[in-house]
C-alpha cells in the first residue's frame, strides 16, 4: 500500500507548511527521530525506550498480515515528523461489515501543539477511513488536559463511554 496515499500539502498557522504522509518501511528512522524527541520533549510521560527491538518490530510489521488494517500516517515539516496518528478498521464478526475503526494513538510534538498538526492528521485519517467503507471511529481519551481539550473540540463527534483495559 505504499504510495497510495496523496496529500496535498497544507498550510497551517504561521505558514508552515505540513504534509502528510503514510508510515511506509521507508521511513522508520523517520519515525524513530520523531519518537526520541517526543521522550526528550517529555520525558515524564514518554518513557518507553524505542531500541533495536522496536526497529525490528516496526519493519516486521510490514510483512505481516495482522496489520492489513492498520493506517499510520506521519506529519511533515521541514523534513521531519511532528506528528503521528495511528488507527485500524476493526475487523469482528459482531459488525460483519467492517465500518468501524479504532483510533489507536495520535501525537504532536509538545513544540508543535497548538497550531493543528493534530486536526490535520485526524482530518486525513478520517478522510482515508471514510475511503475504505468505513463510518465510526472510535477512540479512547486519554485524561490529560491537552487530550480532552482536543477531543472534546472534535467536529461531529460525541464521547459515549470510558475505556477498560484488560491484562491478557
Amino acid at each position: 500500500r505504499a504510495g497510495r496515499w496523496t496529500y496535498p500539502p497544507t498550510t497551517l498557522r504561521g505558514n508552515a507548511v505540513i504534509t502528510v504522509e503514510p508510515l511506509t518501511r521507508g521511513r522508520i528512522d523517520d519515525v524513530l527521530g520523531f519518537e526520541r524527541e517526543l521522550r526528550r520533549q517529555e520525558p515524564d510521560t514518554f518513557f518507553m525506550d524505542a531500541g533495536e527491538g522496536y526497529r525490528a518490530q516496526l519493519e516486521h510489521s510490514f510483512q505481516d498480515d495482522r496489520f492489513s488494517n492498520a493506517v499510520s500516517l506521519l506529519a511533515y515539516r521541514d523534513g521531519r515528523v511532528i506528528g503521528r496518528i495511528d488507527g485500524v478498521i476493526l475487523a469482528a464478526r459482531s459488525d460483519a461489515s467492517c465500518t468501524c475503526a479504532y483510533l489507536d494513538w495520535i501525537c504532536v510534538l509538545k513544540a508543535e501543539r497548538h497550531r493543528q498538526v493534530a486536526q490535520l492528521l485526524l482530518g486525513e485519517l478520517r478522510r482515508e477511513l471514510r475511503g475504505r467503507g468505513v463510518d465510526t471511529l472510535i477512540a479512547i481519551m486519554a485524561h490529560n488536559p491537552d487530550s480532552l481539550r482536543f477531543y472534546r473540540a472534535v467536529e461531529n463527534a460525541s464521547i459515549h463511554d470510558e475505556a477498560v483495559w484488560m491484562d491478557l
